[in-house]
């Protein structure tokens, strides 16, 4: 997978992890990209597993060769990995990991909780996450290169009004979510639910069309990614000329996975 499509697929998962967890974006995706070769490793085509992590997973477990470090030199050994049903449920195993540690030391990774990406690197490699001793510095490396930094930054305040149209959006993709999963191999009811959904995804950018009428402003920085992937999937015309507010609700659409690319 290319760096920027691998970036774009996992950063809103990292990002909505990191408002939980307090686990910085940056260092998910630097991780996640640095462990599975931007998701085409074996580990990660065959198990979803983005982070090395061993043991049983909820899709069960996949034997594999991996690298380990000994006295600081490679070898190669054979050890289970946990399986993943998606990326999602990798990326909260490994935030779930660094919040409640091991069992024998239930803090070992709390100096990577709410620092900054840097830090955050240096913190999980001091503990021992990997046995590479550079493993910090090809981290950092990846913040440094593709600013995964910008991944950190917080959001401020939301106004009532914004937040009324997030649990909107949040409804209606719950509702495509039910939809799709209740399709059937039936030619009436596959019609039936693409018009259903085709009704949604109208409704969606009608509530886009009703901010874009207001004052136009610059893109701000946290809205980029959303701007650029719209763009790239052909969903609006030029990046430039939206209000604060149509900002706001493309990161959320774009956050919730609903822009895909065009194929």
């Amino acid at each position: 997978m290319e760096p920027a499509t691998f970036i774009a697929t996992i950063a809103p998962l990292a990002v909505s992890d990191m408002q939980r967890t307090r686990v910085p974006a940056s260092l998910t995706i630097a991780q996640a990209a640095l462990e599975s070769s931007w998701g085409s490793s074996g580990l990660a085509v065959k198990a979803n597993n983005l982070f090395g992590i061993k043991g049983t997973g909820p899709a069960g477990s996949v034997t594999m060769p991996t690298t380990e470090y000994v006295n600081g030199r490679p070898i190669t050994v054979n050890a289970a990995f946990r399986a993943y049903h998606n990326y999602g449920e990798s990326i909260a195993d490994h935030s779930s990991l660094i919040v409640h540690g091991v069992s024998w030391d239930r803090g070992k990774y709390s100096g990577v909780l709410g620092a900054d990406g840097r830090t955050a690197a240096k913190a999980i490699a001091a503990a021992g996450y990997a046995t590479d001793p550079k493993y910090d510095e090809l981290l950092i490396q990846l913040m440094d290169r593709y600013n995964l930094y910008s991944y950190d930054e917080e959001e401020e305040e939301m106004s009532a009004e914004d937040k009324k149209r997030i649990t909107e959006l949040e409804n209606t993709v719950k509702q495509l979510n039910l939809l799709i999963a209740g399709l059937t191999d039936s030619r009436d009811t596959l019609k039936n639910g693409i018009s259903e959904q085709g009704n949604a995804v109208k409704s969606i950018l009608a509530r886009l069309t009703a901010v874009e009428d207001k004052e136009s402003v610059n893109i701000p920085d946290w809205a980029q990614p959303a701007v650029q992937a719209a763009l790239g999937a052909g969903a609006i015309d030029t990046p430039s000329g939206g209000s604060y507010d149509f900002y706001r609700i493309l990161t959320v659409i774009y956050r919730l996975g609903l822009i895909a690319p065009k194929k």
